[in-house]
């Protein structure tokens, strides 16, 4: 987290991270309160609204009508959410290859291994398991 003034100010995407983090620990559909008040902090009730808005259109969250209001439900993990963040940041930049390539170049030894086994088998994970 980055200091504004004193307070701590969140990096982008982190608070995403946070929302999607929250709604998979619960135990089924969940209102933004609920979210809110499992966050803890300052947050205030339209900043999880917007963050959970983000996140629907992004389409790692579903919504359904409950009364007056709205209950939210994770449908992926915090891990397809960077990915997402990823390919935003690669689809903004004219030369993909120089990105990716200067990106693999600076990946540490381990992480090669699993990039290179994910592109030798795309159905499973670095696992092995399927995905």
């Amino acid at each position: 987290m980055a200091r504004d003034g004193g307070r701590a100010r969140r990096g982008q995407g982190e608070l995403e991270g946070q929302v999607l983090g929250a709604l998979r620990e619960a135990d089924g559909p969940v209102t933004a309160a609920w979210v809110q008040e499992r966050l803890g902090g300052d947050l205030a009730y339209t900043t999880v609204v917007t963050i959970l808005t983000r996140l629907l259109a992004k389409d790692v969250v579903a919504r359904e009508r409950h009364g007056r209001s709205f209950l939210w439900t994770p449908t992926a993990d915090v891990a397809r959410l960077a990915a997402l963040r990823m390919r935003r940041l690669l689809d903004g930049e004219r030369d993909r290859e120089a990105v990716l390539a200067s990106f693999v170049t600076a990946l540490p030894p381990g992480d090669e291994q699993v990039l290179r086994a994910l592109l030798d088998n795309p159905g499973t994970d670095a696992g092995g398991t399927e995905g």
